[in-house]
């Protein structure tokens, strides 16, 4: 099945897509009502139909807008390792996000004034469902509600300043993800999916998730042993090789141009990149 997040009577609500039309469920964006269920998404789609929207007239916003984590992988596909010029990681390079850092999966992204390296990072997204603690790898997807695309923008040249990731990946309203939430069975579990990245029509990544160098069910063990994931949290599992600052020359996003991340049987991003003074419509 699939689930998104949709604008209803100015509010977020988490809906079930039916292919003409989205059921609205009383529950806000989809990390909340995971929670109201405890990450069960069976019991979600069997909620009684709040209210029908038409699929043409519904306006989609982030599968998740209020996770309380957002875990991001780093160098986790051996041809992004290379290009960047890293060693190939004996552990999962971890980095976080916050909510503030999340939009919706065709809203317009600022680019800021104070950047001259704004780059992409198409990456398969993994909502988690019931709460994970100490699990093996082998009962680790039982604890996954679906999966969604994330684009990872990015801010090199904030990235680089220091050891750490994290002031080049948290800019607000920077990091699109959705359309959508596809259960597990829909994608077999992301295992080899397509993904794609286009800025104008041009490919600029094209990479398959078969292609991680830690799996989805590999990565929530791992994290399970540090800390509890929670319903509605987000995992997003790193991005393959074509990235903007592993090209030569660089190449970065400027106002104007559009980013198109695709992920087979998941969704497409569309995000078109503003100057901060730009009309966002």
């Amino acid at each position: 099945m699939r689930f998104a997040t949709i604008e209803f009577q100015g509010q977020p609500r988490a809906a079930i897509d039916f292919g003409s039309h989205y059921r609205v469920t009383p529950f806000g964006d989809l990390a909340a009502a995971l929670r109201a269920f405890d990450g069960d998404i069976s019991a979600l789609a069997d909620v009684t139909e709040f209210e029908a929207v038409d699929v043409a007239e519904a306006v989609i916003r982030a599968t998740v807008m209020t996770p309380n984590k957002i875990i991001c992988l780093g160098l986790n596909f051996t041809d992004h390792v290379a290009e960047m010029l890293h060693d190939r990681p004996a552990f999962p390079t971890l980095f976080a996000k916050y909510p503030l850092t999340l939009t919706d999966p065709y809203a317009p992204i600022v680019k800021p004034v104070i950047s001259d390296a704004m780059d992409w990072e198409v990456e398969v997204g993994v909502v988690i469902g019931k709460p994970a603690r100490f699990v093996t790898q082998e009962r680790a997807l039982d604890h996954v509600a679906g999966y969604t695309v994330v684009n990872d923008v990015s801010f090199r040249d904030f990235q680089n300043r220091t050891s750490q990731f994290l002031q080049g990946k948290i800019f607000e309203r920077t990091t699109p993800v959705g359309p959508w939430l596809v259960t597990r069975d829909e994608v077999d579990d992301a295992s080899d999916l397509a993904m794609t990245l286009t800025v104008d029509g041009e490919v600029m990544q094209n990479g398959r998730s078969s292609q991680m160098i830690f799996g989805v069910a590999e990565t929530i063990a791992y994290l399970s042993q540090i800390l509890t994931l929670e319903p509605g949290d987000l995992v997003s599992m790193g991005t393959p090789s074509g990235v903007g600052a592993g090209r030569n020359p660089q190449r970065f996003l400027e106002p104007g141009e559009t980013m198109e991340s695709t992920i087979e049987g998941i969704g497409v991003l569309a995000n078109r990149i503003v100057a901060p003074d730009s009309s966002t419509s």
